[in-house]
């Protein structure tokens, strides 16, 4: 590996961490993982709200409890301190950082950062080219926008929660929120782009700009074709269980030992499928022979696989239908997905040398060819940070921090 290759995309670059909990820090672990330096400024002696979401937590080895795996798994490669944001040397602190750093993400209530003198308009003054995104529940403006949410209101608010779980009229119905908290975990995909956006913008221009990033704007934007199909048809989107509004079969079925996902999603594959499954008749039936026919008629034709499907095993489909070709999957525990052959060659399960031993995390999706993504630094202890960087970056000698400690501002 040449050295050019050997960095990683944002190396260049210093992130100031002013956010906590998961939509934020989803963001900057992003940013963390290609390259940058995160800076997670947490509250002296209490810290992100997730470090105490447990159990489980992981073990620190001298008995005491240590962080929750909900911190873990949004806070890897970054560096902690704590600042008291409500001092008035605390927010002189936070200042300096913000002017020798190219990014600032915050999920503060609408307003507080503004009181603090820490807000985009303050920030901006001190470096234009300063790019400041905020992240809330509701966004910037709008009559919502000073309330507090969290990620399973924005999944009932956005819709989301309408077009899941089992219909109506079948035992168990009512809507049901997805299990894990995707409104979060998008809003930090869609900040990442945002801010990478943004880099790009500066680069051109040598500007800054300000991100306004809500939830429930993200957890809109999810519903995607759903969303589009009832602005075309005007017809309310219902909740279709494992079922898909558009493309059938694509759904859950019942095998003789358990259950399998039937994916078919064009007019060849559902003729490949039928051979298979020895219907090759079902495929020149006008009910099913196209797409738009097989939705019509869903539920004639997922009578008659949901039929068929019991006759073999899951296994025994799972190989009839993967030699033919047809879109078909397991339904995996989560032992069963790091078990897999295919995700262990994909390296989505990373070890990590944690301050207290090592750690099972999570690995990044993405797949560089000439920066790749290193794993180089565990989530931090609280303040673990601390003195590295108001040494290193702001040049604050010992004598300076020790009073900054025992006046309790950091």
């Amino acid at each position: 590996m040449t050295e050019a290759s050997s960095r990683r995309p944002l190396s260049h670059l210093r992130v100031l961490d002013l956010s906590r909990v998961l939509a934020g820090p989803w963001a900057t672990q992003n940013l963390a993982d290609m390259g940058a330096e995160v800076i997670k400024v947490e509250r002296p002696e209490v810290g992100d709200d997730t470090r105490s979401w447990g159990p489980p937590f992981v073990n620190s080895g001298n008995g005491e409890r240590g962080d929750a795996a909900y911190f873990m798994s949004a806070n890897r490669g970054k560096k902690s301190i704590t600042v008291d944001l409500a001092s008035a040397e605390g927010q002189e602190l936070i200042r300096a950082l913000a002017a020798k750093s190219d990014i600032v993400v915050e999920n503060y209530k609408v307003g507080t950062l503004a009181r603090y003198g820490l807000d985009h308009a303050s920030l901006r003054a001190l470096d234009p080219r300063l790019i400041y995104c905020s992240i809330t529940g509701f966004g910037q403006s709008g009559p919502y926008a000073p309330l507090p949410g969290y990620d399973f209101v924005f999944q009932g608010m956005g819709g989301l929660m309408s077009l899941t779980g089992v219909p109506d009229g079948r035992p168990g119905a009512e809507p049901m929120k997805v299990g894990v908290a995707v409104a979060d975990l998008m809003t930090g995909m869609y900040a990442t782009v945002g801010i990478l956006g943004a880099l790009e913008h500066r680069n051109v221009t040598g500007q800054g700009q300000y991100l306004d990033m809500a939830l429930l704007d993200c957890l809109i934007a999810m519903t995607s074709y759903q969303a589009i199909n009832y602005f075309i048809s005007g017809e309310t989107p219902q909740r279709l269980g494992n079922g898909h509004p558009n493309i059938v079969p694509y759904q859950v079925f019942a095998c003789k030992d358990g259950h399998i996902i039937l994916a078919v999603a064009n007019d060849g594959q559902f003729r490949s499928f039928c051979k298979t499954a020895g219907k090759p008749e079902w495929a020149d039936d006008e009910r099913f022979k196209v797409g738009a026919a097989r939705t019509a008629n869903r539920d004639a034709l997922i009578a008659l696989i949901a039929a068929l499907m019991p006759e073999r095993t899951m296994q025994q489909w799972m190989v009839l239908l993967e030699s033919a070709n047809v879109p078909c999957g397991p339904i995996n525990t989560l032992p069963q997905v790091y078990q897999d052959p295919q995700v262990r060659h994909r390296g989505m399960k990373v070890q990590m040398q944690h301050a207290t031993g090592p750690v099972s995390l999570l690995g990044s999706p993405l797949r560089f060819s000439d920066t790749p993504v290193t794993y180089e630094a565990a989530p931090p202890l609280l303040g673990q940070h601390t003195a590295e960087v108001l040494r290193d970056v702001l040049g604050i000698g010992d004598e300076q921090l020790r009073a900054l400690r025992g006046r309790g501002v950091v």
